[in-house]
């Protein structure tokens, strides 16, 4: 396939380029000059991309968008998280609605925050939003994606905390460990709907051609406690977990950004893609933990 790809450059956005380069076409948009023919100029922030761009493709992929934990949460940086997922899907869209012969799929990145802090409830692609900020992001996220035209096969990747051994959250779970210092944070049963970057990228690979539309999503299909994935990691490196970070004291630090990213609680599970056949290679805490320290080790 040729796919057209927003947000490259990201720890998603890598591992996904590195795959999609094995058996397609793949041309990556970026706001900088182009270095080959590989890459295509765009400004989002003023809606400037060339129609030629979503022609030549048969699915647009976007993962745009500033990192949740890129800073503290200022009135300026949440302004920053909305206008970064925004205004780049709008731009896609806008073009998509220009082109000729738009393309076949558009996968364009949500995330497990759609669904806000809601304890021990199951959360499927048919459960409604929740009351966060992250929830009105990907409310007003998604909105904008499905905008492309009626021709489109529009999926939302609704992704969840994504295990990745060089960002996200792993690292900052796994540093302490190292030390002997293994920290749980908050109450610990709060449930993380966690995904591992492998399974990740093969699941945005396997919506490019499986007919599902709408919200999927993108998580593990045993979804753990904060606890429970903490217990297994200590487990698979042979270090204990001794501290747990009080909920009051992340809240005190880093304020909303603590509650929203470390402490809500979504139980979140993969109907759609399990329906739609695709295979999990970490579907397990336990699974994750031997993929980690494989990835963590390897040399």
């Amino acid at each position: 396939m040729r796919i057209l790809l927003a947000g490259a450059s990201g720890t998603i956005g890598t591992a996904l380029t590195r795959q999609l380069d094995k058996n397609h076409d793949v041309r990556r948009l970026v706001r900088r000059s182009p270095r080959n023919s590989a890459e295509i100029r765009w400004n989002p922030s003023i809606g400037e991309l060339d129609v030629a761009a979503v022609e030549w493709a048969d699915a647009v992929i976007n993962l745009s968008g500033a990192g949740i934990a890129g800073g503290l949460w200022t009135r300026s940086y949440k302004e920053a998280l909305y206008s970064s997922r925004i205004l780049p899907t709008r731009t896609l869209v806008q073009a998509m609605r220009q082109a000729q012969n738009p393309p076949a799929v558009f996968v364009s990145q949500s995330a497990s925050g759609y669904y806000g802090d809601r304890g021990d409830e199951v959360l499927t692609e048919a459960s409604a939003s929740g009351q966060t900020l992250l929830a009105d992001i990907c409310r007003r996220w998604e909105t904008e994606a499905l905008r492309a035209p009626d021709s489109v096969r529009v999926v939302l990747a609704r992704t969840g905390i994504v295990m990745a051994k060089g960002g996200g959250a792993l690292p900052n779970l796994l540093t302490p460990m190292r030390f002997f210092a293994g920290t749980s944070l908050g109450p610990g049963n709060q449930w993380w709907p966690w995904i591992s970057l492998d399974d990740e990228v093969r699941a945005l690979e396997f919506l490019l051609t499986t007919p599902l539309v709408g919200p999927v999503n993108l998580s593990a299909p045993a979804p753990a406690t904060l606890d429970a994935i903490m217990l297994q990691l200590s487990r698979a490196f042979h270090r204990p977990v001794w501290f747990r970070v009080p909920a009051f004291v992340l809240t005190a630090v880093i304020g909303q950004l603590g509650h929203e990213l470390l402490l809500v609680s979504a139980r979140m599970e993969p109907r759609a893609l399990i329906s739609a056949g695709f295979t999990f290679d970490q579907p397990t805490p336990e699974s994750l933990a031997r993929w980690v320290r494989r990835i963590v080790t390897r040399k």
